[in-house]
C-alpha cells in the first residue's frame, strides 16, 4: 500500500511539474522534474530517507523559486510574501509526513535528527548553493552559460553528489 501511494505520488509530482513548468520557469523545469522522479524512484526502490530526503529539499526549493518567479511576474505583493511562501511549502511538505509517522519515528534517526528531515535539509541548502553558484559563474561569463544545459545540471549534480554521501554513510 506505501509503494502504491508513493508512486502515484511521484507520478502526480512529475506531471504537476511538467504541466506547471511552462508558466513559470524561475529554475529550469527540467530539472524540477529530475527531481521529482528522482524521490519518486528513491521511495520506490527503499533508498535511504536521508537521499529521499535530498531530493524532496530540492524539490521544495525549486517550487518555492517557481512561486517567487509567478509572484513576480503578476506583480503580486503583499508583507512577508518570500517568508510566508516558504513556510507554508515546507510545511505542506512536513506536516502530512509527520502527522503520518513517516518524520518523527524514533528509531530514523541519523546525528539525533530525523533522516528525511535531516535530507531536506540538506538538500534545500545544497540546491540553494548549486543555484547561486550556477547564476554567479553564468555572470561572470557575461551572462552566458558555459555548456548547454548548466542551468541543470549544477543543481541535479550537487544533489547527487550529497545523495552519494548520505548512501555511503547509511550503507
Amino acid at each position: 500500500m506505501k509503494k502504491r501511494i508513493n508512486i502515484l505520488a511521484s507520478v502526480a509530482v512529475f506531471f504537476v511539474g511538467f504541466f506547471w513548468a511552462f508558466s513559470a520557469q524561475a529554475i529550469c523545469p527540467i530539472c524540477t522534474v529530475a527531481v521529482a522522479g528522482g524521490v519518486g524512484l528513491a521511495r520506490y526502490f527503499g533508498v535511504d530517507d536521508t537521499v529521499t530526503g535530498t531530493w524532496v529539499g530540492g524539490l521544495i526549493v525549486s517550487l518555492i523559486m517557481w512561486t517567487f518567479d509567478w509572484f513576480n511576474k503578476k506583480n503580486i505583493n503583499f508583507w512577508g510574501k518570500k517568508t510566508l511562501t516558504v513556510i507554508l511549502y515546507y510545511a505542506l511538505v512536513a506536516a502530512p509526513l509527520f502527522f503520518t509517522n513517516i518524520i518523527g519515528h524514533p528509531l530514523n534517526k541519523m546525528w539525533g535528527m530525523d533522516k528525511l528531515l535531516l535530507g531536506i535539509l540538506a538538500g534545500s541548502l545544497i540546491f540553494l548553493i548549486a543555484v547561486n553558484l550556477y547564476e554567479y559563474l553564468k555572470k561572470k561569463n557575461n551572462n552566458h552559460a558555459h555548456f548547454p544545459y548548466e542551468k541543470v545540471v549544477f543543481p541535479v549534480l550537487a544533489l547527487s553528489i550529497v545523495s552519494g554521501i548520505f548512501y555511503f554513510i547509511t550503507k
